[in-house]
């Protein structure tokens, strides 16, 4: 049976520990709800609630039994300026485990339900603080690799998304009167907006969804980063170049081939993007068990990576495993490396055509910006995005706009086919509908319950 995230009412109050878990200076524990100033009365020295909301104040949280757990600041913030848009009280402890979790059980025990994952922002949807757009952009605020997918989902946030879904509704909106008047009345021949005007004005909006629904791969290069597999026969330099690339002795390296049995991952980051590294076992023809297990492993990884990086010996020819791997199936995200160039100082480097390639040694530590130069121009071939671009990332906002702009290429169409308004405008209605999933004006409990369980408890 496939999880379903329940959807709680939001007449109780819950309480969560909204920051990470483990050792640090401060923990939260978060309330909201209508009974969290009460709750949280009973839990701590102060009476909060005739405290002005948004101001802190220092206190002693306690056990219902009077037992001091710790002294703690509390901040309460009154509906329906707050996060959530009910009344909220924040706990802030000292940051241990043990202590966060004794904290979380005496309001627990004080009458809140523990929240579910994603529940605060659940309200802030719900309580109309946040359109879904906004609210999906704040997992992936805290969930950003990088400076590109955090100025993305700033923008999301911020309601750049929003803004724009909602001009092109006010768009489809403003022609679908016009059609409508058109059908509604016919014999009078009144002049709202001409038939070339309606199928501009319509055409204008198509390619402007068109060029956001364009932005898709690059948002998912930005949020998800990408898979970069290190693969070669055996001792030229595989190890060696993740090393240097990563910036510390990861993978052990040796003159003994076969060394690496088994792929090592690593994260890492350049060119604004986040990357996982995978180096795998040297490819070559073997009797030996767990090293035939290797190679099997490497050939996986080489059809699931985003980009493979071939590393070729440049002091020695191609022998016939690497003579293979170029003829192979993954030629079209490929980078070719040209390992240990500090070999062969004085003579021609090798060059293969039709391919990029670049020239490293891994030893002497030359040639790692040509290799990050390299691997730029392969994922922007058209370009880095501007910092000023809208993207989108999410493949719900990806296909509501490819279903939104099909119905709005179908009404394209039936204006071109003389087809009567009054089926046209059924369509209209469809991409509006469509456009309002992206910001939740129309979403099913379903919808919801996906969106939501991913998020992490206490946000």
């Amino acid at each position: 049976m496939e999880f379903v995230h329940q959807l709680h009412a939001t007449g109780d109050t819950i309480a969560a520990i909204a920051t990470p878990p483990g050792e640090g200076a401060v923990a939260i524990i978060r309330l909201s709800g209508k009974d969290a100033l009460s709750i949280a009365e009973k839990v701590l020295s102060e009476k909060i609630k005739s405290y002005p909301s948004h101001t802190a104040h220092l206190g002693k949280m306690k056990t219902l039994e009077g037992e001091i757990i710790d002294e703690v600041l509390i901040i309460a913030m009154h509906s329906p300026r707050s996060y959530t848009g009910e009344d909220i009280v924040e706990i802030q402890c000292h940051g241990g485990t043990l202590l966060a979790k004794r904290a979380l059980t005496a309001v627990l025990s004080a009458g809140a339900r523990p929240a579910a994952a994603g529940e605060f922002t659940l309200r802030a949807f719900l309580n109309g603080k946040l359109d879904l757009a906004q609210a999906e952009a704040v997992q992936n605020l805290i969930c950003a690799k990088n400076e590109l997918a955090l100025k993305a989902a700033n923008d999301h946030l911020e309601g750049a998304l929003s803004k724009r879904v909602k001009n092109f509704q006010i768009s489809l909106t403003d022609l679908g009167a016009v059609l409508e008047a058109w059908v509604d009345f016919p014999e009078e021949g009144l002049e709202f907006m001409s038939f070339e005007e309606l199928l501009l004005s319509l055409e204008k909006i198509e390619a402007q969804m068109q060029k956001l629904l364009s932005t898709f791969e690059e948002g998912k290069m930005m949020h998800e980063g990408f898979s970069l597999c290190l693969i070669g026969t055996p001792n030229v330099g595989k190890s060696s170049l993740m090393n240097l690339l990563l910036g510390k002795e990861r993978a052990i390296v040796t003159d003994i081939p076969g060394t690496t049995r088994d792929f090592l991952e690593e994260d890492f980051q350049f060119a604004d993007l986040h990357f996982r590294l995978i180096d795998t076992a040297g490819l070559r023809e073997s009797s030996e068990e767990i090293e035939q297990e290797g190679i099997r492993r490497s050939k996986i990884a080489m059809e699931r990576a985003d980009l493979i990086l071939l590393v070729l010996d440049a002091s020695r020819d191609l022998n016939s495993e690497e003579s293979a791997l170029l003829q192979g199936l993954y030629q079209h995200k490929m980078l070719i490396v040209w390992n240990k160039i500090d070999l062969i100082p004085h003579s021609p480097l090798p060059h293969l055509e039709n391919l990029p390639q670049c020239y490293v040694s891994a030893k002497e530590g030359l040639g790692i910006e040509e290799l990050k130069n390299a691997l730029r121009r392969l994922i922007w071939k058209k370009g880095a995005p501007s910092k000023e671009e809208l993207v989108i990332a999410s493949l719900r906002h990806k296909k509501a706009l490819e279903d939104a702009l099909l119905n709005v290429r179908r009404v394209a169409s039936g204006l071109k086919e003389k087809i009567s308004p009054e089926y046209l405008t059924i369509d209209l209605k469809k991409a509006l509908s469509d456009l309002g999933t992206i910001i939740g004006t129309n979403v099913t409990e379903d919808i919801l319950s996906a969106i939501f369980s991913k998020f992490c408890v206490g946000k």
